[in-house]
């Protein structure tokens, strides 16, 4: 249920906003206006002398939407420290093929301070509008500010889908916009794609442990909302003679809004893996044997300048640490080399890395699963062949 004001009865009295707990009502031209925090504990309605506020069916209001003024596939662009996430690339490159199924314009949503010459790359990468929120108050990400920014964004140009990346940022942000704009949010998908009658978003996600992958749609409400992890869409090649337009967005942020404030930033000291960016991955396994066995891993990793990925049986055995985890309950990668040392290839840890460029398996098990979806595979025991392996590369690179 959801509560809403009938503007023609309503006399702009203002009782209802004394009644307010939450003060989720504010007027607007004379007239009432219910906000995006409203809980529905109906305590207006009982206040109001013209009866002119009432509870509806979430279904009822949907019915009332026209949603032919939706249009455009937009994507949140992710940036730290004026630098845009890798995340935000992925999500152009599969944005544009929503929006080129639905022959409607891509939109990347940029917040920060002094960001807009980044709207070139977002062009440059797939998007044909950037929505920029320029402005000192959004220089560091902040929930409750970033969220009543998109809000607005949404409300005056009206998406029709929304995607974010399943990040930190990503996942904190995401489902505050869903609950404050009453949508429905599909979190964490490997897959989307356009239903080609109804033209709706199809969004795909493991479910039950990751043994089904369902498939869940949004068709009475808009804009349709998803994350989508990281490594899972493939990024575009730039091109820089893609124009676009670039509309500013003016930001009205009152200090009210803003529920916390950065004292300091305090950078930590130690080195924080960075898969989903990631090059070259040498990931080990079961097979590995221990936490020493890693070191092999290790040595191998540093010739080929990449980083060290983990099974989930690895990091349960603590051999290695959690942010070192692929697959479906770790990280999502998308390197161009993968190297897959002692791990048998089940479905959890495929559906993490299975959209790498070229996957190379060392195994001593001929029959494993990973054999089936790597391009290379060595069957043999790893402590041999790694080694090998880093004596050949460090002599190709003297």
């Amino acid at each position: 249920m959801v509560v809403k004001v009938n503007e023609e009865e309503c006399t702009g009295c203002e009782s209802c906003i004394d009644s307010c707990p939450i003060e989720a009502i504010e007027m607007k031209d004379g007239i009432a206006i219910i906000k995006d925090n409203c809980n529905s504990c109906n305590a207006c309605i009982e206040a109001c002398p013209e009866e002119a506020i009432e509870e509806i069916e979430k279904e009822a209001e949907a019915e009332a939407i026209d949603f032919s003024q939706f249009t455009d596939v937009w994507v949140f662009a992710e940036q730290r420290g004026g630098e845009l996430k890798r995340v935000a690339y992925q999500l152009l490159g599969g944005g544009r093929a929503l929006a080129d199924a639905l022959g409607q314009k891509l939109g990347a949503m940029l917040l920060g301070e002094n960001v807009k010459e980044l709207a070139k790359e977002l062009i440059a990468h797939g998007a044909d509008k950037v929505y920029a929120a320029d402005d000192p108050k959004l220089k560091n990400y902040q929930t409750d500010a970033y969220a009543a920014v998109i809000c607005g964004m949404i409300k005056e140009h009206k998406p029709n889908i929304v995607i974010y990346g399943a990040t930190h940022i990503g996942r904190d942000l995401a489902p505050r916009i869903a609950q404050r704009m009453d949508l429905g949010l599909t979190a964490d998908c490997t897959e989307l794609t356009i239903e080609p009658d109804e033209k709706i978003l199809l969004q795909t996600r493991p479910a039950f442990g990751g043994n089904i992958m369902a498939t869940i749609i949004t068709p009475n409400h808009r804009p349709q909302m998803a994350t989508v992890r990281p490594g899972i869409m493939k990024e575009l090649d730039p091109d820089s003679s893609r124009k676009g337009d670039v509309i500013d967005f003016t930001v009205k942020l009152s200090d009210d809004e803003i529920k916390t404030k950065i004292l300091e930033i305090v950078k930590e000291a130690k080195k924080r893996v960075n898969l989903e960016e990631a090059n070259i991955i040498v990931s080990g396994g079961r097979g590995v044997g221990s936490k020493d066995g890693f070191k092999v891993i290790q040595e191998l990793a540093t010739v080929l300048e990449g980083e060290v990925g983990g099974s989930r049986v690895a990091v349960e055995k603590g051999w290695i640490e959690q942010d070192h985890q692929v697959g479906q309950t770790g990280k999502t990668v998308r390197p161009s080399l993968y190297i897959a040392c002692g791990i048998s290839g089940s479905i959890q840890h495929r559906a993490g890395m299975q959209n790498s460029d070229i996957i190379v398996a060392i195994n001593k098990d001929p029959d494993a699963t990973i054999f089936k979806i790597c391009h290379y595979g060595i069957v043999g025991d790893l402590h041999e062949v790694v080694p090998l392996l880093v004596e050949e590369f460090k002599k190709i690179k003297e």
